[in-house]
């Protein structure tokens, strides 16, 4: 099997669109932090060591090999070791600061390689990598640098690239920028012409997620086409995939795939929701909470977003319903005392979605349960930390009671929403936010002349 033929009769082509560079000096200052750990070997093997030396030769990166031992049994990915993975892979990253984290393990004559980044499983991800996607190569290749095939090398650069949680605008840019340079090259390589298929539906995968990486912010039908084809084509081939964990990773990145669809393409809307929702969902029956409850709670949240979207379009309030019990199911798995920040994220949509609910229904009950998810929140969200934001909160529940006491006439739920709306007021005046504070003031003034009503 030759990967240039591969990348050609699935259309891999860097697409035409506009790209923005950083000048040559900025990017050359930007370089990822990758850390190369020791691979879990059975026989003597420098095959991670020699993995850390091809990667030193690649633009943008600064790579590092770990060789201090530990037991790395938990790199079986089964599900009852996978906590010890991930913490172990964490706390390591907390050490040495590095921007993706590469596990290795042996398998028969295979290497299977895995990659993990902090915030994986956060609101702030913006990465299309799950820590169960594997690559599976030849251990034979891993013998020797000089002569390991260079299209491998690339393949495995672009799913380090891809990795990468970039929030920063310029790191962005330069992780866009080296995924064009990484997708030239593999279209124009054929080097490793004489692997064998066996190992296709993993590559067509880590393919699938470097090209949806690459264009996902980009609306064009061509690159979507792309994308598809190429996780159709390791789709295909799904009898040669031993583990169903890696076929529920591809329907994972199927969902990806109609997810960004749905928001970038200004077309066929409504069928892009439906295939987004049924493969999250298809990948959770592989994925099963109860044996890889992160990545079964992160697509739970992630179907939360979809069906409110679908709701913003179709005005279905059994949507709403959907989207809060998505919450609820990534609430289970994503705890105040494990994911602070992230648990707090759920919690202030929960208030929203819940708010929204309680407001169509004229529901006292859900509104009540809205107001407390919001001060869930502020559990985390504080007004001494983060006092903007605090404000933010006050004010929606301060929303809430005032519906409630529009609604049904009722001046208790009007005096506490003048309370809320006093209490973010009072931050916005401190802070000379001039805009908050006349929003806020309209928003006292009509409480006071409700009040004034009753």
């Amino acid at each position: 099997m030759g990967i240039v033929s591969l990348l050609k009769n699935t259309f891999l082509q860097p697409a035409n669109a506009d790209v923005l560079e950083l000048p040559p000096e900025t990017a050359l200052n930007i370089n990822f932090k990758i850390l190369v750990v020791e691979f879990a070997d059975t026989v003597e093997s420098n095959s991670g060591e020699n993995l850390a030396k091809i990667l030193k030769t690649k633009e943008g990166l600064s790579v590092y090999y770990f060789t201090e031992a530990f037991n790395k049994s938990f790199l079986n990915l089964e599900s009852r070791t996978l906590f010890d993975l991930i913490d172990k892979g964490q706390d390591l990253i907390d050490k040495t600061g590095a921007d993706v984290l590469i596990w290795g393990y042996r398998d028969g004559d295979k290497i299977r390689i895995n990659f993990q980044t902090s915030l994986q499983y956060e609101k702030r991800d913006c990465a299309f990598t799950s820590l169960l996607d594997s690559l599976y190569l030849p251990a034979s290749i891993f013998n020797e640098p000089t002569t390991f095939p260079s299209s491998i090398g690339n393949l495995i650069y672009g799913a380090i690239i891809s990795s990468l949680n970039t929030p920063i605008k310029t790191q962005k840019i330069q992780k866009h920028y080296l995924l064009k340079k990484i997708i030239s090259k593999l279209s124009n390589d054929d080097s490793a012409k004489s692997l064998s298929i066996e190992y296709l539906p993993y590559i067509m995968n880590f393919l699938g997620i470097i090209y949806l990486s690459y264009c996902a912010e980009q609306n064009k039908d061509k690159d979507f086409k792309i994308v598809k084809n190429l996780l159709e084509t390791a789709l295909k081939h799904q009898d040669l995939i031993k583990d169903p964990i890696h076929l529920g990773c591809i329907y994972y990145h199927f969902g990806q795939l109609y997810d960004c669809a749905s928001r970038q393409l200004n077309k066929r809307v409504a069928p892009f929701y439906k295939n987004a929702i049924t493969y999250y969902q298809l990948a959770q029956k592989y994925l099963s909470k109860y044996t890889y409850p992160y990545d079964y709670g992160f697509i739970s949240y992630k179907l939360s977003g979809l069906y409110y979207d679908y709701w913003r379009q179709k005005e279905d309030i059994q949507a709403l319903r959907d989207a809060v019990f998505n919450l609820r199911e990534a609430e289970k798995i994503f705890t105040y005392t494990q994911f602070p920040e992230f648990w707090a994220t759920i919690q202030g949509e929960l208030g929203r979605l819940l708010s929204l609910i309680g407001s169509l229904t004229n529901s006292e009950d859900i509104s009540g349960v809205a107001i407390s998810c919001y001060k869930n929140q502020q559990k985390i969200i504080t007004e001494k930390r983060e006092p903007l934001e605090w404000a933010n909160i006050q004010e929606n529940i301060g929303e809430i009671y005032y519906h409630l006491g529009k609604n049904n006439d009722d001046r208790s739920f009007l005096e506490d929403a003048l309370e809320y709306f006093h209490d973010a007021l009072y931050i916005s005046e401190n802070m000379s936010l001039e805009d908050e504070s006349k929003r806020l003031t309209v928003k006292i003034s009509k409480c006071n002349q409700l009040i004034n009503m009753l």
